[in-house]
C-alpha cells in the first residue's frame, strides 16, 4: 500500500503516513481489484465499507425498471465512494458502483470508525471530518450534474457540462472522462441524440471534437443558441 499517495487524498488530509498504517489496520483495510464492468457493489446490497479509488476509476450509475442507465458521476484516483451507505447501517444501495477500467481499491470498515476507533486511534475525529468534508464535495458534484441536466435542449446540457469543464481546466482545450455513451448517460440524452447534435455544433463554429478531447469556440458567440 502507498501510503505517500493515501497521505495526500481528501479522506486521509492531515494525517501521517504512519497513522495512516495504523489506520488501515483498525479498519481492516483492504485493497481489491476489478476489471473493467465489473461491479463493485450492487444496487440493493447494504455495505458498511467506504471505497477509496486508488487507481482506475469507479463509476457510479443506476438503473431503471427498463434498463435504462444513468451515470451519475465518475470516481477518480483518491476519492471515496459508498460513503453515504457505509455510514447509514443497513441501508440499501439505490445505485452500483462499477469500474471504468482496470481499477484498485481500498475497503474501509467505516463501522469501526464511527463507533470511535480502537483506543488509542487518536486519528479518527480528523477521519470523520474530513470524510464529512468529501462528502459535501460530492454533493457539489451532484449538484452539478443537476445543473448540467436542467437545460431542455441537447445542446444546452453539452454546452453547460463543456463550459464548466472549460472553467475547471483552465482551457477552452479540454478532455473529459466519458466516451459518447457515458457522456449521453450522464446528460441524460440519447446517445445517438446527443452524437447528432455535436455534429451540428462542430458544423455551427462553437466547438470541435475527436473522441474525449473538445476544443472550444471563443467565437461562438451567438451560434450556441439551439
Amino acid at each position: 500500500m502507498d501510503l505517500q499517495f493515501l497521505a495526500k487524498t481528501p479522506l486521509f488530509s492531515g494525517i501521517t503516513p504512519e497513522e495512516i498504517g495504523q489506520m488501515l489496520e483498525c479498519l481492516a483495510g483492504k485493497e481489491q481489484s476489478y476489471g473493467r464492468d465489473q461491479v463493485i457493489f450492487h444496487a440493493g446490497d447494504t455495505t458498511d465499507r467506504l471505497g477509496l479509488v486508488l487507481s482506475g476509476a469507479v463509476n457510479i450509475e443506476r438503473d431503471d425498471f427498463w434498463g435504462s442507465r444513468t451515470l451519475l458521476s465518475r470516481v477518480e484516483p483518491g476519492q471515496v465512494f459508498a460513503e453515504t451507505y457505509a455510514c447509514v447501517p443497513g441501508e440499501p444501495m439505490l445505485v452500483n458502483a462499477v469500474a471504468a477500467e482496470r481499477t484498485n481499491v481500498l475497503l474501509l470498515d467505516m463501522k469501526r470508525a464511527l463507533s470511535g476507533g480502537q483506543p488509542g486511534c487518536s486519528w479518527n475525529s480528523r477521519l470523520i471530518r474530513n470524510l464529512l468534508a468529501a462528502s459535501a464535495q460530492k454533493n457539489l458534484i451532484l449538484s452539478r450534474r443537476i445543473m448540467h441536466t436542467s437545460a431542455k435542449t441537447i445542446r444546452g446540457r453539452l454546452l453547460s457540462y463543456l463550459s464548466a469543464e472549460a472553467d475547471r481546466q483552465g482551457s477552452c482545450s479540454i478532455d473529459i472522462p466519458f466516451n459518447r455513451q457515458q457522456l449521453a448517460d450522464y446528460l441524460s440524452v440519447d446517445r445517438s441524440a446527443l452524437s447528432a447534435e455535436l455534429g451540428k455544433m462542430q458544423k455551427d463554429g462553437i466547438l470541435s471534437f475527436r473522441k474525449n478531447h473538445f476544443m472550444l469556440s471563443e467565437e461562438g458567440g451567438d451560434r450556441n443558441l439551439p
